[in-house]
C-alpha cells in the first residue's frame, strides 16, 4: 500500500494539471460534416488581428475565440464562405485574410516577390557579364 501511494499522487497530480488543457477546446455542434468543414478551413484562412502570424484555429487569444463562435454561428445560418471572409475583412481589414483580394492597397503584397525575383535576376546577368568582361581582357592582356 506504501508503494501504491506515490504512484496514485503522481496520477492525480497529472490529471489535475491536464483538465485546463481540456477546458481550452472549444467545441461547436455542426448539422453536417460540410460545415464542419467549412468551419474548419475558414479558421485556418483567417487570421488573428492580435497575433502576428496564427489562425484563428490556432490562437489562444479571446478575440480569436471571437471570431471562432461568430465564424460557426454564421455557417449555421447558411452564410458563404465569401460572406464570412468579408464580416471579418469589413471589421479588421485585409490584414485578417491569408489571401488578400488584389488592389491598390495590397499591389506590394503581390507584386513585391515578383519584383524581388525579377531584380535577383537582373543582378546575376549583370554580375556574369562583368565576370566574363573580366575575363575576357585578362585574356587580352596576356601575350
Amino acid at each position: 500500500m506504501i508503494r501504491v501511494f506515490p504512484a496514485l499522487l503522481l496520477v492525480l497530480c497529472a490529471l489535475l494539471l491536464a483538465s485546463p488543457l481540456r477546458a481550452a477546446i472549444d467545441l461547436y455542434q455542426f448539422d453536417n460534416t460540410e460545415q464542419q468543414d467549412r468551419f474548419h478551413r475558414l479558421t485556418e484562412e483567417l487570421r488573428c488581428p492580435k497575433c502576428q502570424n496564427q489562425s484563428i484555429a490556432d490562437s489562444d487569444a479571446e478575440i480569436a475565440r471571437d471570431m471562432r463562435e461568430r465564424t460557426a454561428r454564421m455557417i449555421r445560418e447558411g452564410r458563404s464562405d465569401q460572406e464570412v471572409v468579408n464580416f471579418f475583412v469589413d471589421r479588421y481589414g485585409d490584414f485578417v485574410s491569408y489571401r488578400p483580394p488584389v488592389n491598390e492597397r495590397t499591389a506590394i503584397l503581390w507584386m513585391g516577390p515578383l519584383g524581388l525575383l525579377l531584380l535577383g535576376v537582373l543582378a546575376i546577368v549583370l554580375l556574369v557579364r562583368r565576370a566574363s568582361r573580366r575575363a575576357e581582357l585578362e585574356e587580352d592582356d596576356q601575350p
